[in-house]
């Protein structure tokens, strides 16, 4: 692939049939939070500007975990940031921010066309001390290799970094390892398979698999191919570690383009949802997609938060997580309330005198479900558009019954990115709820049990 500012380009006929991602162009600092056994950390090709993203999408959805793209070789052992020029070092004060909210960030090398460190620097001891300072300039233990192009087929490169990343791991365990690789529907293809039969010959502990599932150019439904590609991989990795095949899906990470891919296949929020799902009823460690700026910030990151109910535990998409219960107020400090204490599908939710009936009790569940009378709030027909009314129906695990409370009192439907929002705005008795545009106005914010 060719290189353009925040865009994945056309892919190369020699990449079609796997997919690519591609980027643009001494002090230690303390560790961040370790990362969950199950999370969503998109890429973020960073320079100058696409850094404070991480702030902006973390404040808008929650997400906390992010992984930056791309350190690639300036000459010898020296890495740099592609899409800026700028050296090891730069945007600590950002990301030092993000861990002091509770997040980290994956530090990632290579791509489709800069190349790896482990091409120009030639000594295993010396870039086995170049992949140490990444870890103790930014206070992080997650390393990821995006291997592709010409690096994929460089052996004495793939070889080196392998016996450097070993002798950093015997340095420091606290290293974590992931691969990112290509794949195509059946599994990962020779050379990226080689890869990890290198890594573990050397003796590296490889965290994490994580698929590029991407610009497969078959023609084919991009989702079904990501979930094929999990599928015939998860074999794989269970052959090559001699593992069960639910532990190799917990070894691996799935990785879309949000949006238009670089062939005709275009993954959308609706897939979004479903592989959420396929990856939080698999065991599938972590969820990515290419990439926040360019392809995430213009939705309203809505993948950011339709890949982040992945985070924290194995209950996302629609599980039965626990929560806090109580009432939900809102616009005229009324409460948010099932008409008629109605539970049949299809009753409406709306505003109403607070008067402690269980038509009023709410629990706000860890797997962003809120429930009450046994069953779900919920956006009537899976709707997306402004004035899409909110129900109350059978919990079925869909975006159209997933919320995520903001620091500003918004209740995102992640399913469609937009508020709870009381029409009007009203808060007289029996004012309808509904979805609409995100506004941070006084009638899309609520107050839920804590």
């Amino acid at each position: 692939m060719r290189v353009k500012r925040g865009i994945i380009a056309a892919a190369t006929t020699a990449l079609a049939a796997t997919g690519a991602l591609v980027g643009a162009g001494g002090e230690a600092h303390a560790a961040g939070p370790a990362l969950p056994a199950h999370f969503a950390a998109p890429y973020l090709q960073v320079d100058g500007n696409s850094i404070n993203d991480m702030a902006a999408d973390m404040n808008a959805t929650g997400l906390k975990y992010y992984t930056l793209a791309f350190l690639i070789p300036r000459s010898g052992c020296t890495p740099y940031w592609e899409g800026s020029g700028d050296s090891v070092g730069a945007y600590t004060s950002q990301i030092n921010a993000l861990k002091a909210a509770g997040g980290t960030v994956i530090i990632s090398f290579g791509g489709a066309e800069g190349g790896e460190l482990a091409q120009t620097c030639t000594s295993v001891s010396s870039l086995t001390a170049a992949y140490a300072n990444i870890v103790n300039t930014y206070g992080i233990n997650r390393l990821d290799f995006d291997i592709e192009g010409g690096t994929l087929g460089d052996t004495a490169a793939n070889q080196r970094r392998n016996q450097a990343l070993a002798a950093l791991q015997a340095q420091n365990p606290s290293v974590q390892v992931a691969y990112t690789l290509a794949v195509d529907p059946g599994g990962l293809p020779g050379q990226e398979y080689n890869v990890l039969s290198d890594a573990k010959n050397k003796g590296v502990n490889v965290s994490a698999v994580n698929l590029m599932t991407m610009d497969f150019g078959d023609g084919e439904n991009a989702l079904n191919d990501a979930e094929s590609a999990a599928r015939g991989t998860a074999n794989q990795l269970a052959g090559l570690y001699g593992i069960s095949t639910s532990a190799a899906y917990g070894r691996m990470g799935l990785t879309p383009i949000a949006g238009q891919n670089d062939d005709n296949e275009y993954f959308s929020q609706s897939d979004a949802q479903t592989l959420e799902s396929f990856a939080a009823a698999n065991g599938i460690q972590e969820l990515s997609f290419w990439e926040v700026d360019y392809y995430d910030k213009g939705t309203g990151y809505a993948y950011s938060r339709i890949f982040n109910k992945l985070t924290g535990g194995s209950t996302g998409g629609g599980g039965t997580g626990s929560g806090k219960t109580g009432q939900i107020t809102g616009y005229g400090n009324k409460c948010v309330d099932i008409a008629g204490a109605n539970s049949a599908n299809g009753t409406a939710v709306q505003l109403y005198d607070c008067n402690g009936t269980g038509a009023q009790q709410w629990t706000v569940g860890t797997d962003g479900t809120v429930k009450a009378l046994g069953k779900c709030l919920d956006v009537a027909s899976a709707g997306t558009a402004d004035g899409s009314k909110v129900q109350l129906y059978d919990c079925n695990g869909s975006g159209a019954q997933a919320w995520q409370h903001q620091s500003n009192g918004e209740l995102v439907n992640t399913g469609s990115g937009k508020c709870l929002d009381a029409t009007g705005p009203s808060s007289a008795n029996g004012t309808r709820l509904q979805i609409w545009t995100c506004y941070d106005s006084a009638n899309q914010q609520w107050n839920i049990p804590s």
